[in-house]
């Protein structure tokens, strides 16, 4: 019997000690016998912050099982705007706008094929970025009829490596930097913790969803978790007739058209939110007037809710103008949204070794 005894004592010291060996263990008291799970340090990139905090004590909430404001894991659903929100926007405007000023105006196998309204557009975004000029009023919907001509042809394959070869050249204005590593490092810490608290989170911006696909690869963000403007697609060999009229051969691509579907910006996001995810969010984030419609159906969630807004205030490590920022700060206040500030907020933005330097044209 005493030596059976000491066999499970035995038994259970070995387990202890592997127990205590392996990496999922932040301390092993033998005195105490008090095995204690890691707490992983999620907001290395954050200064500590009213936002921060807004977040944390919300998730927080939401997901202890013993909360009146408890959220199940099915309808942890969470939407981010890209541009501005957690990729920079700055450069010295959309990522897609500069890739249709190259695409229109500088790429050698399409810039003497751009249609007359088209190499319009491109100009715009030309004297607007060198010269300040302002764009026309409801330029997006310019931009977005544009650029559906001037991608048109394109296969999903061909288009998605177009924007990858263009996103790996040095992001305009900055130091150590492409456009396709330009993400805001203490948003993706936000990814992290809302993936590991039980949250889906969804990309719905207002720039072409395969541009988005493309950029948000790199960050593991899978492309049904995203959302953007559109253009038709057909199939290769399936020229004007309608889909429902055409069968689809084996290994045929996928081709863009010149018919835009939609500029998913403003209610368009919430329209889009309802028909592809089918539930209304719980959490919101983005960073300008197009994702207020979005932060107010999340609002209106019957659900615990909460809306974040960034804002571009930090003038020595960002191109901004922080007065126009420090006034939509008030703006967000008083619509009960949570503001983040760039300058206050991040202990970085977009990580060791970015510089900001002054714009080459």
């Amino acid at each position: 019997m005493m030596q059976m005894k000491g066999m499970r004592v035995l038994t259970i010291t070995l387990v202890f000690t592997m127990l205590c060996g392996a990496n999922i263990l932040t301390s092993c008291s033998t005195d105490e016998n008090v095995v204690e799970p890691v707490k992983k340090e999620y907001f290395k990139s954050w200064n500590n912050c009213e936002a921060l905090y807004a977040l944390k004590e919300y998730v927080e909430d939401v997901t202890n099982p013993k909360s009146p404001n408890y959220i199940s894991v099915d309808d942890r659903i969470a939407t981010f705007d890209m541009d501005g929100t957690f990729v920079g926007e700055l450069y010295p405007t959309y990522f897609e706008y500069n890739l249709l000023e190259y695409r229109v105006l500088d790429d050698p196998s399409y810039r003497d094929k751009a249609p007359e309204d088209v190499r319009q557009t491109a100009q715009c975004i030309r004297d607007f970025v060198r010269n300040g000029t302002p764009l026309p009023s409801h330029f997006d919907m310019q931009h977005a009829r544009a650029a559906a001509k001037a991608y048109a042809g394109m296969t999903i394959g061909e288009f998605d490596a177009y924007v990858k070869d263009y996103a790996t050249r040095l992001a305009n204005g900055f130091k150590g930097m492409t456009y396709g590593n330009s993400f805001y490092k203490p948003m993706l810490e936000v990814f992290d913790y809302l993936k590991d608290n039980g949250f889906t989170y969804y990309v719905v911006s207002g720039s072409d969803r395969f541009i988005c696909r493309a950029l948000v690869e790199s960050i593991g963000i899978e492309p049904n978790r995203v959302i953007g403007m559109d253009v038709k697609l057909v199939s290769r060999k399936q020229g004007d007739q309608e889909g429902v009229n055409y069968t689809m051969e084996k290994e045929e691509d996928l081709v863009r058209t010149d018919s835009l579907l939609i500029k998913n910006l403003k209610t368009n996001k919430v329209l889009q939110i309802s028909q592809e995810i089918g539930k209304v969010p719980v959490l919101s984030f983005g960073n300008s007037g197009g994702d207020c419609s979005m932060h107010n159906y999340c609002l209106s969630n019957k659900l615990k809710s909460a809306a974040f807004m960034l804002i571009a205030d930090d003038d020595v490590r960002d191109h901004a103008n922080r007065e126009k920022a420090l006034t939509l700060a008030t703006q967000w206040h008083n619509a009960g949204y949570h503001v983040i500030s760039m300058k206050d907020d991040f202990i970085t933005i977009y990580g060791s070794g970015v510089e900001k330097v002054p714009f080459s044209f």
